[in-house]
């Protein structure tokens, strides 16, 4: 029963990481990240599945190995978070959500600024 949790939650993740492919401003990479977890513990066959996935794996494997988000990703992360200030501040949703905005987009922009990029041959 536990493991058939665990495989529903992978499912339901990998579920919404493809919703973050279609959909902007909905993150991949961290259902992605959870997928792989929940596969780990219930699939190994949709583990295997997932980290030798052509695009998705060398991600999930850089995060798991090295704590590394490559230069790619990162610079599409914070196009996209500022593209979502950016919409908010046309739409003028009001100063105290902008503000709000600011300072989460920020401390999630420096967190993946500082994460390292992996190594050269996986990027």
């Amino acid at each position: 029963m536990k493991r058939l949790i665990w495989r529903s939650l992978g499912l339901i993740f990998v579920a919404l990481a493809i919703a973050g492919v279609v959909l902007p401003l909905v993150p991949t990479t961290p259902f992605l990240l959870l997928a792989a977890f929940f596969f780990a513990r219930s699939s190994p066959r949709l583990h295997t599945w997932l980290l030798s996935h052509r695009q998705f794996g060398p991600l999930i494997r850089n995060w798991r190995d090295h704590g590394g988000i490559d230069r790619r990703s990162k610079y599409l992360a914070i196009a996209a978070m500022a593209a979502a200030l950016i919409v908010s501040l046309v739409l003028d949703v009001g100063p105290r959500v902008i503000a709000i905005q600011v300072v989460v987009l920020c401390g999630v922009g420096w967190f993946i600024l500082s994460r390292p990029e992996g190594p050269k041959d996986e990027a």
